[in-house]
């Protein structure tokens, strides 16, 4: 089974992104799923933050948009469920 791929849109001083990586942290300890989690700065890339600009957190999952702001944990659940 190979991990599955998360990603987050994040920025520093971000509250809700600190609160989006723990969650996802937790649903995924909790339910037995390895993830990829690769967390991007969008203020180090111009074109990121023209894109995301004060949408983040932003959270895809296996390359599919997820969440946005705030990470629902029975939704994240089925998901990591699906991809695992």
């Amino acid at each position: 089974m190979s991990d599955v791929s998360v990603t987050v849109y994040t920025r520093e001083d971000c509250h809700l992104c600190e609160e989006a990586v723990e969650t996802i942290e937790q649903v995924a300890d909790a339910e037995g799923v390895t993830i990829a989690l690769d967390l991007v700065d969008v203020d180090e890339d111009p074109g990121l933050r023209e894109e995301y600009g004060e949408r983040v957190p932003y959270v895809f999952v296996d390359d599919s948009p997820a969440f946005k702001y705030h990470v629902d944990e029975r939704q994240l659940r089925e998901k990591l469920q699906q991809s695992a």
